[in-house]
């Protein structure tokens, strides 16, 4: 007669150990380890070829392809960032730290759904009162939204079966917990149990089709979303608010899609009545100076599949012992780098001064793109000489010297030359075979050439 064998299963963490220990081996818990009854291995050869058999294999060729259906959640923002809207059975994960707007753009965006489908707002961190002021003050009606103020897993699960919502709404995942673990509401293993059940009801049939699901998790003090990155391998989307919460403005952006484009951003601006799309975000990375000033430089970037053009400002001052490099919005690493170039190719010292580097807006810059809009802020600065009016520049620059291609150079130079901007100095490859109207295009190969076609300019 077989005995029944046990493992013993981390609350933390959800790793397993054939034995008990004191310390998880896993996530390096305490006490954490609990023995749970390991399942049965008599038969399992024969039942996994009986299923193996039951189960339809077939070509690529053979699956017909057909587009994801989407819903407009009301804010264009947001669609743009989730690719043009819901879609069905897709699981959305967004994160933020506290206070950003997280809550606040999901009620907007569930009023706006509730005029044409079905909606659960279920939350777990405030009241149905605290929900219902916070609907009064943004302007919204509210009364097609169904609220749920619920933190258990069960009852949620039993809530979305007899309601079988189109759209739903987990505010937010670290407040709920399941009564099948023991650990308390947040825990890395509660936290992906309740993920892993809310993804597959979503995947599963309500009325014929899946149930859209966004998951609102928390951003650690490392950074980390939601706790255990785990999360982002569940869900289908994964959304970063960004922004500073003394500024108005705020970035969502996607660093996963499965339904769309990764890296897209929406740009939104915090009013009273809620946050509002931002149709023209350029306009908020770009400073109105009265006239033309040293250190200065315009860079088209290029967020997703939009270009946007943001300033770039250095100031370049007397150091000391040991100058200081500063960015702001840039790589630091890079910088020094950017710098060493400068000096070896181009033949302009910066060794005995502070370098300080800030992207404008708050906006977070990490494409190489940036490299030659910094170099020339870095020598205007230096020289006290400023760029003249309507100048941009992009391209990466690598060790040797030379100045790389960006991607999408010739809808960056369009983008510039629809807001007037007159002056381009790009890479040669992105040099565009016709001329775009209202633009002089000066292509270089490497740095030396853009700092003397700097100095003709001046």
């Amino acid at each position: 007669m077989a005995t029944s064998k046990s493992i013993y299963t981390c609350t933390e963490c959800g790793g397993t150990s054939p034995r008990w220990l004191g310390k998880c081996p896993h996530c390096g818990a305490w006490n954490t380890l609990t023995e749970t009854a390991a399942e049965p291995t008599g038969g399992s050869r024969n039942r996994f070829q009986a299923l193996a058999k039951s189960q339809p294999v077939a070509t690529l060729s053979e699956i017909e392809a057909a587009d994801f259906e989407r819903t407009p959640t009301g804010q264009e923002e947001l669609d743009r960032v989730l690719g043009g809207g819901i879609v069905a059975g897709g699981v959305v994960l967004i994160g933020g730290d506290p206070g950003i707007g997280k809550s606040t753009l999901l009620l907007q965006a569930v009023e706006s759904l509730s005029q044409t489908v079905k909606v659960l707002y279920v939350t777990g961190e405030e009241s149905g009162a605290q929900v219902a002021m916070r609907s009064r003050r943004l302007g919204l009606a509210g009364n097609r939204v169904r609220v749920l103020a619920e933190i258990n897993l069960e009852k949620i699960l039993a809530t979305l079966d007899a309601e079988a919502p189109d759209f739903c709404v987990i505010d937010s995942i670290q407040t709920l917990y399941s009564e099948q673990l023991s650990s308390a509401p947040g825990s890395v293993a509660q936290v992906r149990e309740c993920a892993a059940q809310l993804t597959r009801t979503a995947k599963a049939s309500f009325g014929g089709k899946g149930c859209a699901m966004v998951l609102v998790g928390h951003v650690t003090k490392e950074g980390a979303l939601a706790g255990p990155r785990v999360l982002e391998h569940i869900v289908d989307t994964v959304l970063y608010f960004e922004g500073d919460t003394h500024s108005s403005f705020r970035l969502v952006r996607a660093i996963k899609n499965r339904f769309g484009a990764v890296n897209e951003i929406g740009v939104f601006a915090m009013t009273e009545k809620g946050l509002k799309g931002v149709a023209n975000p350029s306009a908020i990375f770009l400073s109105t100076h009265a006239e033309p000033v040293p250190g200065s430089c315009v860079l088209v970037t290029l967020e997703g599949t939009r270009p946007m053009l943001v300033e770039l400002q250095a100031l370049v001052d007397s150091g000391g012992v040991s100058p200081r490099r500063l960015s702001v919005g840039l790589d630091r690493d890079r910088l020094a780098m950017l710098l060493a170039v400068l000096h070896r190719h181009a033949g302009v010292a910066t060794g005995d001064q502070d370098v300080f580097v800030n992207a404008v807006g708050g906006v977070r810059i990490s494409e190489p793109a940036a490299d030659l809009a910094v170099l020339l802020a870095i020598q205007s600065s230096l020289r006290a000489r400023a760029l003249p009016r309507g100048f941009i520049a992009f391209g990466e620059v690598g060790l040797a010297g030379e100045v790389r291609p960006a991607p999408r150079g010739q809808e960056r130079l369009r983008e510039a030359a629809k807001l007037g901007f007159s002056v381009a100095v790009v890479p040669k490859a992105n040099a565009p075979k016709k001329p775009i109207e209202g633009l002089t295009i000066h292509a270089i190969e490497r740095v030396e050439q853009a700092i003397e076609v700097l100095r003709g300019l001046a």
